[in-house]
């Protein structure tokens, strides 16, 4: 991807400063489950709570006092991360100025291990998410690495662009207030339909990355949304539980399948039309 330092006082660094407590799941491979089963956190809350609730007995609290100098590797790597989500606000300005809509800046905290949020305390096993309390996207950067060794995704920066618009695009729902519908409409209703719902949600963020790739098509390099692709296809639930548990369960589904990611993303992309990304009337009907 082409891209020059952009700035913004929306964004924070926390990487390699002191946290105060952090929330450390015992166990090497409870971390990795939470972590596969909570790709693209979404809004947090929505899908890490259930987890939680069941390894709460294996966690513990310390204290994080210590701070280190971040390599020049993390360093570029923020400046990237911090890059992407000005391009992404300026995008998202234009469009919503486009519709005659009011478009609030969200913001960012890049962090290492655990984090504080208006939506409560976060380890790194919850995957890149949007906090819809404070409106800020939170993200270890580390989660690529992941992405990369444990899924196979291709990697890229690319990669990153696009978890960070799909982040992004969940502070839209938020400002077009479509999240505070689903979470009304989820109330009182079954797993498998809540489920559906989340579904919807999560797959129009992906569409809204999409989106914001085509109003960005001048940064774009050769093989650039072929990574986007490629991480998209490695998170979707079928992709993580035939991973971790063998077997598919549909109705389990919180995110979307493979397919779907890449459809919708596609979708936006090949648009650039916010009124064609309406998943829920394209799923649910």
């Amino acid at each position: 991807m082409k891209w020059n330092k952009q700035e913004s006082d929306s964004f924070e660094d926390r990487r390699g400063m002191s946290g105060g407590k952090k929330a450390i799941l015992g166990g090497g491979a409870i971390g990795i489950i939470v972590l596969l089963l909570n790709m693209f956190g979404g809004e947090t809350g929505q899908t890490i709570g259930n987890i939680i609730e069941q390894t709460q007995g294996t966690q513990t609290q310390t204290e994080e006092t210590q701070t280190r100098e971040l390599s020049a590797e993390e360093k570029e790597l923020g400046d990237f991360a911090e890059s992407c989500f000005v391009y992404n606000t300026k995008t998202w300005t234009s469009i919503f100025d486009e519709n005659n809509m009011a478009f609030e800046e969200p913001g960012m905290v890049l962090f290492d291990d655990g984090v504080e949020t208006a939506c409560g305390s976060a380890s790194s096993a919850s995957g890149p998410f949007y906090c819809p309390a404070d409106k800020k996207v939170y993200m270890d950067l580390r989660f690529f690495e992941e992405l990369k060794s444990r899924f196979g995704a291709q990697g890229g920066d690319f990669a990153i662009a696009y978890v960070i618009a799909h982040e992004i695009g969940h502070h839209i729902q938020k400002l077009m207030g479509t999240s505070d519908k689903v979470r009304q409409l989820q109330s009182g209703r079954s797993e498998a339909e809540a489920n559906k719902l989340s579904v919807c949600l999560e797959l129009q963020a992906d569409f809204y990355a999409g989106v914001w790739a085509h109003y960005n098509k001048d940064l774009l390099e050769e093989g650039d949304i072929e990574e986007a692709l490629s991480a998209a296809n490695a998170v979707g639930d079928d992709a993580i539980q035939s991973k971790m548990q063998g077997h598919v369960n549909q109705e389990s589904f919180t995110h979307g399948s493979s397919k779907q990611r890449i459809e919708w993303f596609k979708k936006g992309y090949n648009s650039g039309d916010i009124k064609q990304g309406d998943t829920f009337s394209a799923l649910l009907d």
